[in-house]
């Protein structure tokens, strides 16, 4: 029941935007449509990977009106809504709603490092406020602060908080905390994904998703299937591109490059303090999608 809430083969999507910086309607048309015919059950709009800190509330509510149109019933929509300040979360969660969305990202206030209960306030006041399902995002390089797991199991006793998107990587906590409480894992570092998903994860939030959300299917296929050698060649084969998207610069950064490359989306803007790699970075992104095998390479990366 709480899987069917969210999916279990999620991806982070990329923004795609236009040259100048404005938001690209061919490239969302485009990603979607890439994203729902390779097997994303799941798609989490304004969230990091989307670049969600240069997004305006009014860019940001447009972005689930328009995936959740495109998606329609094929995949939910899960909005990422989290700030550092509770009342502008409240906001962005409302007008998630109403644009549309099937469920919230909520990652743990970042900057102003609050207390554990500090943290257990803001969420439920944001889970208060809608009438959606939330997913946790615990992401401590990023926000500076961690869900402790006492703190995730007492989040857990919220009716509509159901699920956590772990890229703290403590695989331990994550298994004892799914032992624990009804929440739902979810792997949000790619280079873990086999491990998670072997302890037990519902699913993906993946950013190497963007371009092969069809190969993380059959992964989460074989670990459900028990098949764990066939999970560990997926993986295998799986684990040069996670490390040249998330491991070279930046995540959104070498997405977009090689959606771009791939004819996806038109162009691989990004919005600073973010840059378009450098070719080095590109060469080195094309080495893993060829050995991957895409087979959809339409020319040479270029960083225009």
């Amino acid at each position: 029941m709480t899987e069917s809430l969210f999916g279990s083969n999620l991806v982070a999507m990329v923004t795609p935007m236009e040259p100048g910086g404005a938001l690209s309607e061919p490239g969302l048309t485009g990603l979607v449509d890439h994203l729902l015919a390779t097997g994303c059950d799941g798609i989490v709009v304004g969230g990091t990977t989307g670049e969600a800190p240069t997004l305006t509330d009014t860019e940001a509510t447009r972005l689930v009106h328009t995936v959740a149109a495109l998606a329609g019933n094929r995949a939910r929509v899960i909005a990422g809504v989290g700030t550092y300040d509770t009342t502008a979360c409240i906001r962005r969660a409302k007008e998630a709603e109403a644009a549309g969305a099937d469920a919230l990202l909520l990652v743990c206030p970042y900057y102003s490092k609050p207390t554990q209960a500090g943290i257990v306030a803001h969420c439920r006041a944001v889970a208060d406020a809608t009438d959606l399902p939330v997913m946790l995002y615990d992401v401590p390089a990023r926000t500076g602060t961690a869900l402790e797991a006492a703190t995730l199991i007492e989040l857990a006793r919220h009716p509509r908080i159901r699920a956590v998107k772990d890229a703290k990587g403590d695989l331990f906590e994550a298994m004892s905390v799914m032992a624990r409480s009804p929440l739902a894992y979810y792997c949000g570092i790619d280079e873990l994904n086999l491990p998670y998903l072997a302890a037990g994860a519902t699913g993906l939030v993946s950013v190497v998703g963007n371009v092969v959300a069809d190969r993380n299917a059959e992964l989460i296929g074989a670990v459900r299937g028990g098949d764990l050698d066939t999970a560990r060649a997926l993986n295998d084969a799986l684990l040069p591109l996670a490390d040249a998207i998330m491991r070279t610069s930046q995540g959104a950064i070498m997405a977009k490059a090689a959606l771009a490359d791939l004819g996806v989306i038109p162009h691989a803007t990004v919005r600073l303090p973010l840059l378009e790699s450098p070719p080095e970075h590109l060469r080195r992104l094309r080495d893993a999608l060829t050995a991957l095998g895409t087979g959809v390479l339409v020319g040479p990366l270029s960083s225009t």
